[in-house]
């Protein structure tokens, strides 16, 4: 199959044969921002009960066109039309009214509100016309709540539904929000990156809720970079390319080579980046760190120039064993040793001094200040550093730290006097690992260093990693993706309850074992 160039041109095979009005109908939308051709005539019809995967590099339109459809932004260009007629611009409001419910990729909860609200709240939205000046139905809305949750296997018990979501994990509000596009009778379910925060256990409740979702004849639209996810939930595949669709194909006809080369350009496969690795002294030692309720008795050791990955399933303890490592969340019991020196940080500053780096989970929230210039956050841990005798900022000096910084990780942009939120997600990522590395660190912790991130983007992120470890960094990655750890990693280490059961060596270990691993209950040996 050849790929073609213009927009809105599928690829000759695989064709869905249809006879009934697309329930959507997507021609020519065009949209710019200043002098940034954003989308350039990209057409796309939607049938009911079909499942959808959006891809493409991040930067290529793909968020641009489900925010026109799902009304937060208005087209420059083009025509979008419901059951055969068109609707001008959509409103977010009347995209509701119409079915078409969103999942974005920050989830868009309100945190200061509980979970039966976020979930329920929509319904009566849509129902009052957008206008909240009314009295709620508190029983409707708990009700609403109760039945969406429960589709998505999450509990429906009066205290998990008043609980405020900014108390709540990160993969537990991703279901939250999941839930909430489908509280009410959506005919089109948009869902930005949904397996973000969750691991292969969830992802499998995903797929078992987007299948249920099929059979009611309510079309799924998934935006994602996840082609092993693609391939097992089936589909067509939509693929664009800068601002246009390049290919549109069922995903079962194809392989993951090749979509991966319609996204990018380029010829990517899966083989190990790890090769001949070198090892040097003893760096690290984690000796029975303890987190009460998280995680008990972890110990291990790694040294100069070693990737460990560590990987488990939610409740595991992985991420809290990531936060304690980088003093956010400080252990209760055990010690940290760093190049023979017990450096057990009690709060970030602490690891930060030892010369530990740490990529938290979620950049956008907990991560990087979206509003401020590329320079700014990548030069904020060494403020002091860059200050002149009378404690002012050298200018200069940051702004050359940062170019460098910007060079040295391939970040794409022209200028870092640019806000941060004025990157993809892959450049944002770059920037963020960016800013640990100005404090040289002898150790990296990186927790999910390719979510969010596209297939290209990834791969120049797994060619640094791989530098930094050439270069005597002692690197851990928490991560759930099993290919990124067995593609990166010298050693895997699995979490379950709270407890470290096994440990892989990665170069001979296959994805299926690793899997099994994650969710056998009998218990293992326990790495030294």
């Amino acid at each position: 199959m050849q790929l073609k160039h213009e927009a809105g041109a599928p690829p000759q095979g695989g064709e869905i044969a249809t006879a009934t009005i697309p329930y959507l109908e997507i021609r020519n939308i065009q949209k710019s921002f200043g002098g940034v051709r954003a989308l350039k005539g990209v057409s796309l019809s939607i049938e009911p009960g079909q499942i959808y995967h959006l891809m493409g590099e991040n930067g290529c339109g793909k968020s641009t066109l489900i925010k026109i459809i799902s009304g937060a932004q208005p087209a420059d260009g083009g025509e979008l039309l419901i059951d055969g007629k068109p609707v001008g611009h959509l409103t977010p409001v009347a995209a509701l009214a119409a079915g078409i419910e969103t999942v974005y990729q920050d989830f868009s909860l309100l945190p200061n509100l509980s979970v039966a609200e976020n979930v329920g709240l929509t319904q009566q939205l849509v129902a009052a016309s957008g206008k909240l000046a009314r009295r709620l139905d508190l029983t409707q809305m708990r009700q609403t709540a109760e039945r969406a949750l429960a589709a998505v296997n999450l509990p429906t018990s009066r205290a998990f539904l008043s609980t405020r979501t900014d108390e709540l994990p990160m993969a537990t509000r991703q279901l939250i929000a999941i839930a909430r596009a489908i509280a009410s009778d959506a005919r089109l379910v948009i869902m930005d990156e949904p397996t973000t925060a969750l691991t292969k256990h969830e992802v499998d409740n995903l797929i078992g809720i987007v299948t249920r979702l099929r059979a009611k004849g309510v079309a799924v639209l998934f935006v994602t970079h996840k082609l092993d996810e693609c391939k097992e939930i089936g589909g067509r595949a939509v693929i664009m390319r800068d601002g246009q669709k390049v290919a549109e194909c069922d995903i079962a006809d194809h392989t993951k080579a090749e979509l991966g080369f319609w996204m990018t350009g380029k010829v990517l496969d899966e083989a190990r980046y790890r090769s001949a690795p070198k090892f040097g002294d003893d760096l690290l030692s984690v000796d029975a760190l303890s987190l009460k309720g998280a995680f008990a008795n972890v110990s291990f050791s790694m040294r100069r120039g070693e990737i460990v990955g560590i990987t488990g399933l939610l409740d595991s303890g992985r991420n809290e064993l990531a936060r304690a490592i980088a003093g956010v969340v400080p252990a209760d019991a055990g010690r940290i040793r760093l190049d023979g020196k017990d450096v057990t940080p009690r709060k970030p500053a602490d690891a930060i001094d030892a010369g530990i780096g740490y990529v938290p989970e979620d950049r956008l929230s907990e991560g990087l200040f979206l509003e401020k210039p590329i320079e700014e956050n990548i030069v904020v841990p060494v403020l002091d550093r860059l200050r002149g005798a009378f404690g002012i900022l050298d200018g200069r000096r940051s702004r050359e730290l940062a170019k460098r910084s910007v060079a040295d990780l391939q970040v794409v942009t022209p200028d870092v006097a640019n806000p941060v939120q004025s990157l993809s997600g892959g450049n944002q990522q770059r920037v963020l690992i960016g800013r640990w590395l100005t404090i040289n660190p002898k150790l990296l912790v990186l927790h999910g260093p390719t979510v969010g991130v596209d297939v290209g983007s990834k791969d120049t992120i797994y060619r640094i990693i791989q530098r930094l470890a050439d270069e005597g960094m002692g690197v851990i990655i928490i991560s759930d993706d099993l290919l990124e750890l067995l593609q990166n990693c010298d050693r895997i280490m699995v979490m379950r309850k709270g407890e470290v059961v096994e440990t892989f060596e990665a170069e001979t270990l296959k994805e299926e074992a690793l899997y099994r691993a994650l969710v056998e209950e009998t218990t293992a040996r326990t790495p030294q």
